[in-house]
């Protein structure tokens, strides 16, 4: 959540601007008023089996136990936070939360999808919720035996995913009558790339679904014609030796480094699966189309903080890349058990706050919120394949503004350039 993105930013900062932060770090703990703190799991036990974060410490989650109607329900949401693709930017990942267990808090807040409230979370309050945290840096897709003693970096991911669904398992989300893997963000794509493995978690008379908010990812040209994600998630694959957990269905016929672009491989998953993505994506706006190193002399740097700042040419190139999205959306194939929300918003990952998953203000498309399309699809009310008008349309729309010292932060500290992509903030 961008909570824990700022939070990461002002400690990074705070021994040059002084002990005034830690009253700004509190003030925006305050911020947090719609969620409930929610305590730290490690699966300690996952180490022997290999199942580790980058640094070798052990897998962790946040659990809030159901109850009522709820106890054997179960949602489990995958964190997201960008990636790793090769051992420099592995080596930078490792020394924070997402690369080791040990940088992280140990409570988190729950809201939007994770809430208690009925009010704020009318279908899963009362489930099982489960956020998982991310440390790996390929999407729980990573599996190589050997550790360089140089370096000791762990690329375990696809380890990871197995042991801590095998702890939840324990805990009793075999017994699960009803069971969601979601995900935002790199979580988001981890929700889609695992929907199948977690579906096979469980008995036949299970209904299981997936969610992925913000994790359809599409392979697109940057503003200077290169293709610099293909080729940095072919170096995150390849780096992970991530290949093996990747659908056969797809490496069969394209290479590894492809498959993990939802567009080539989404349509083999067999297991109802539910895409909340805004087609202008901020993410994919600011690291996929116009990245750092595809603008060396800034001119996409004020659009990227606030789309109402963007040119009219700027907005001609964004609703081109609306155009790609959609047509890369067409990789999901044609499908009652399939269900899409995709708005007209600058925004990235909706379920997680509060105020873009249900609230009075909240982005509706059809006018429906994004938890009343999600719930009714889940429990079969009713369908809900959704794409929204071109931008400006849609006035309920949350669009993110970003602060412009902190963005100038982020770069220094999440380069976009290719040669050296740090692990980039899911938030961001």
């Amino acid at each position: 959540m961008f909570i824990i993105f700022f939070l990461d930013i002002l400690r990074m900062v705070a021994a040059r601007m002084g002990q005034w932060l830690n009253l700004l770090v509190c003030a925006l703990i305050l911020l947090k008023a719609d969620g409930f703190n929610v305590g730290i799991t490690y699966v300690e036990n996952a180490v022997v089996k290999g199942a580790v974060c980058l640094d070798g410490s052990p897998p962790a989650y946040h659990f809030d136990k159901g109850f009522g109607a709820g106890i054997n329900n179960w949602l489990v949401h995958i964190e997201g936070g960008g990636w790793c693709n090769n051992v420099t930017t592995c080596l930078e990942r490792k020394k924070t939360r997402l690369g080791s267990s040990k940088q992280m808090v140990k409570v988190v807040a729950f809201s939007g999808m994770l809430s208690n409230k009925q009010k704020f979370n009318p279908d899963f309050y009362n489930w099982n919720r489960i956020k998982v945290r991310y440390c790996d840096g390929a999407s729980f897709t990573g599996d190589v035996e050997a550790v360089n003693p140089a370096n000791n970096l762990h690329f375990r991911g696809a380890r990871v995913f197995q042991a801590v669904m095998e702890d939840l398992m324990a805990k009793g989300m075999k017994n699960a009558q009803n069971a969601v893997l979601s995900g935002c963000s790199a979580g988001g794509l981890t929700s889609i790339l695992h929907c199948d493995n977690f579906r096979a978690l469980f008995p036949v008379g299970t209904k299981v679904k997936c969610f992925a908010d913000a994790g359809y990812f599409i392979n697109a040209k940057d503003v200077s014609g290169a293709s610099h994600i293909e080729q940095f998630y072919a170096q995150v694959v390849a780096t992970h030796g991530s290949a093996k957990h990747l659908p056969a269905s797809c490496t069969s016929r394209l290479s590894p480094g492809l498959c993990f672009f939802p567009q080539y491989m989404a349509r083999q998953i067999t297991t109802p699966l539910f895409i909340i993505n805004a087609a202008y994506d901020s993410w994919q706006i600011k690291n996929i189309l116009a990245p750092g190193v595809a603008d060396p002399h800034g001119t996409w740097h004020s659009c990227k903080l606030d789309i109402n700042n963007c040119s009219p040419t700027q907005l001609q190139t964004m609703q081109s890349f609306r155009t790609q999205f959609l047509n890369a959306l067409a990789g999901l194939g044609i499908s009652s058990s399939r269900g899409m929300f995709i708005d007209a918003c600058y925004a990235h990952c909706q379920t997680e706050m509060q105020e873009t998953w249900l609230r009075t203000d909240s982005p509706v498309l059809g006018k429906m919120s994004i938890a009343k399309a999600v719930g009714d699809w889940y429990y079969d009310r009713s369908p809900f394949q959704k794409i929204d008008c071109a931008y400006p349309c849609n006035p309920t729309c949350h669009n993110r503004v970003f602060d412009s010292n902190l963005f100038k932060i982020y770069k220094i500290k999440y380069s976009t350039n290719f040669h050296n992509f740090k692990s980039i903030l899911h938030n961001q």
